[in-house]
């Protein structure tokens, strides 16, 4: 089926909205982008209030049909406009597997991403009695509070992911000798880690070659990896600036 004007509501540096580029130049889909920031006096806030008023991206815009969530574009992207179904498997055993990376993915890897960029457990203050069960996040203080440093903890975290995706990537790809979404949805994630966390090669060889083999795709720079190194140095260096005004 050839596709209709497709509208993505988008940020560059954002690794679900990269996930979605990636699956849309690997089946030659063009997208209108309209790039985002999500910010009070973004011009297109009005817009895309109506599109979704849950204020999310990456959003796409079917002629009408208004699909939100990365992992859900993708699927729906492949489903509808796919030449075949290599990028998301209809066979069932293999599509549980890339639901299986998928989850991965969302569930680890940039989940952790975003404890690390985005989120601080805090107390409600609902209750005198609360204790660290009762915790609920608020703001990275690097990012949001001017804070220079990582918890110690979080980087211990990421590590962690690394692990458990190296211990995930039995085959060439994510699932099995050949790409999927499931690489898409890892690679958008783990592309800006690796800048803020460095990857020690030695101890993740199989992430090291899977990284080189996504490297290799023709639309790779301009669909993930440009906008994974800006997000990358932005908290850097975020991060700097907050130590400079210490000194």
């Amino acid at each position: 089926m050839e596709p209709s004007r497709l509208v993505l509501y988008t940020n560059r540096k954002s690794p679900p909205c990269r996930a979605v580029k990636l699956t849309a130049r690997a089946l030659g889909i063009e997208l209108v982008e309209k790039e985002m920031t999500l910010l009070r006096g973004d011009k297109l806030m009005e817009e895309f209030l109506k599109v979704n008023p849950q204020q999310t991206i990456p959003v796409l815009d079917d002629g009408g049909i208004v699909i939100t969530a990365s992992h859900a574009i993708m699927i729906y992207l492949v489903c509808k406009y796919g030449r075949d179904d290599g990028l998301y498997p209809s066979e069932l055993v293999r599509r549980a597997r890339v639901h299986t990376a998928l989850h991965l993915e969302a569930g680890v890897i940039f989940s952790r991403l975003s404890f690390l960029f985005v989120s601080e457990p805090r107390l409600t203050g609902q209750y005198d009695d609360e204790t660290e069960d009762d915790y609920v996040p608020f703001q990275e203080p690097v990012i949001y509070s001017g804070k220079s440093y990582f918890h110690s903890d979080r980087i211990e975290h990421i590590r962690k992911a690394y692990r458990l995706l190296e211990d995930s990537l039995v085959d060439q790809y994510m699932v099995g000798e050949s790409l999927t979404i499931a690489d898409f949805s890892c690679i958008s994630s783990i592309a800006t880690l690796v800048g803020v966390v460095p990857l020690d090669e030695s101890k993740f060889p199989k992430i090291t070659a899977w990284m080189r083999r996504m490297q290799e795709l023709p639309y790779y720079e301009e669909a993930n990896g440009n906008g994974a190194l800006e997000l990358a140095e932005f908290v850097l260096g975020k991060k700097e600036a907050n130590a400079s005004q210490f000194l």
